[in-house]
């Protein structure tokens, strides 16, 4: 008798998981585990926590929608809440596992603690095996040995997208044995140290975490509305759920898979016919790639201050006040601060919006980038590490970005994409 773990990540998800098909086909007693890392909610060196509300809301539900979804299966989800190199081999302990089948980690951080599990689970003679299920692409697929990876996107992407090919999904396992499971459970906002806060009915993303979730969000935005055929028109929008896909906070959390996606686009074109739209959809995904694979190549160079490639020390200072007028929505420009409120009171901004008050922090008020990243870290729902941090070195000019003097002219792009002021009004009311 054998006996798994299967550590849940970013991948809270039963459809294209390979780690948990794999640990079902080489094992006959399943523990599906998840850890809130206690760590998350102590303050960073930037300031910050790791997560706050909105975050922690989406994942608890996405928590609660496994953990339902597992149920169909005759399994469950246990969920404890500690630090994961002390709780996960008490559970290796508890029920005496020889396996840990785990998401393969690339990020410095979570590669640490991975490892320092790792190690734990070792004098228990348990062993660990990872695998990759947040990209698109397969790193061993790629044309390219990780070494060479293009460091500027338009080369990865077209070598990429003209010579590798999509692999096809895992299918969802219709059963996963596992004993009876402690009564599933999650802690209090208050014991996470985090305060509650009401919903803003103006959000652009009013939705709920969790798998079934992503899986209807899919069928309404490509099937009910045929709202994909538009993206490329509508994806720099700022107002209301549908100018985007939305897909971005389910994928993050790994509530859907990207192949999956990516098939879904596929299946939609060969019905309604494909255009600049729907391969947009895609092109936004091998960014999500490209950004994962830099994190691999580059390792912890992609979060210092200088970020990959440059010996040049940028000109980033710090202000505890100026970057409370950014944080708090209140550094006179009304663009800025009209973006800056939506993602303090609801965890989500637009694309067109993320750009523009990263560009205004690094170079109107000068702030170092990693202080917008680590603030972006805390509020955002769909917040990933990799797109994270290289979309925050992309826009600081020490990522990237083979243009290393990016500037949004935010006046511009305020008439560009706010010309009525509706969205301004909304926000600043």
């Amino acid at each position: 008798m054998s006996t798994s773990v299967v550590w849940f990540k970013n991948d809270l998800r039963l459809h294209d998981n390979e780690t948990l098909v794999k640990a079902i086909k080489h094992s006959t007693t399943i523990i599906p585990v998840y850890c809130i890392d206690k760590r998350l909610f102590e303050a960073t060196l930037f300031g910050f926590k790791k997560i706050n509300f909105f975050r922690l809301k989406f994942l608890f539900e996405a928590l609660n929608d496994l953990h339902n979804e597992l149920q169909k299966t005759g399994s469950g989800l246990l969920v404890v809440y500690g630090i994961p190199e002390e709780e996960i081999p008490k559970i290796v302990l508890r029920y005496k596992a020889e396996k840990i089948y785990t998401k393969k980690e690339v990020a410095y951080e979570e590669l640490l603690t991975l490892g320092k599990v790792e190690k734990e689970v070792w004098k228990h003679h348990c062993t660990v095996e990872t695998y990759s299920t947040s990209t698109l692409y397969v790193a061993t697929d790629l044309p390219f040995a990780l070494k060479d990876i293009p460091d500027v996107f338009t080369k990865f992407r077209s070598k990429v997208e003209h010579e590798v090919s999509v692999r096809p999904t895992f299918d969802k396992p219709s059963t996963i044995p596992s004993p009876e499971l402690p009564a599933f459970s999650l802690p209090d906002f208050s014991q996470c140290g985090i305060t509650e806060i009401h919903p803003d009915k103006r959000t652009a993303f009013p939705f709920m975490g969790g798998e079934s979730q992503a899986l209807k969000r899919i069928h309404y935005y490509f099937y009910d509305t045929r709202l994909i055929s538009n993206y490329k028109e509508t994806r720099n929008g700022l107002i209301g759920c549908d100018y985007s896909s939305k897909l971005s906070p389910w994928l993050a959390l790994g509530c859907l898979s990207p192949r999956e996606v990516y098939h879904e686009i596929k299946s939609y074109e060969s019905i309604h016919g494909s255009n600049a739209s729907t391969y947009w959809l895609y092109f936004e995904l091998l960014w999500r790639d490209f950004f994962r694979f830099m994190m691999k190549k580059h390792h912890s160079s992609y979060l210092k201050k200088n970020g990959i490639g440059s010996s040049d020390t940028k000109a980033f200072n710090h202000d505890n006040t100026k970057l409370a007028t950014w944080v708090n929505g209140k550094t006179g420009n009304d663009f800025i601060d009209a973006n800056m409120l939506e993602l303090k009171q609801t965890g989500f901004i637009s694309n067109r919006g993320r750009q523009n008050v990263a560009s205004y922090l690094c170079n109107d008020l000068k702030i170092d980038w990693r202080y917008g990243a680590a603030y972006f870290e805390q509020q955002l729902i769909d917040y990933d590490v990799c797109s994270n941090w290289g979309n925050w070195a992309y826009i600081a000019g020490v990522g990237n970005d083979p243009r290393k003097d990016r500037y949004f002219n935010i006046e511009l792009q305020a008439r560009n994409y706010d010309p009525k002021k509706e969205y301004r009004t909304l926000w600043l009311a």
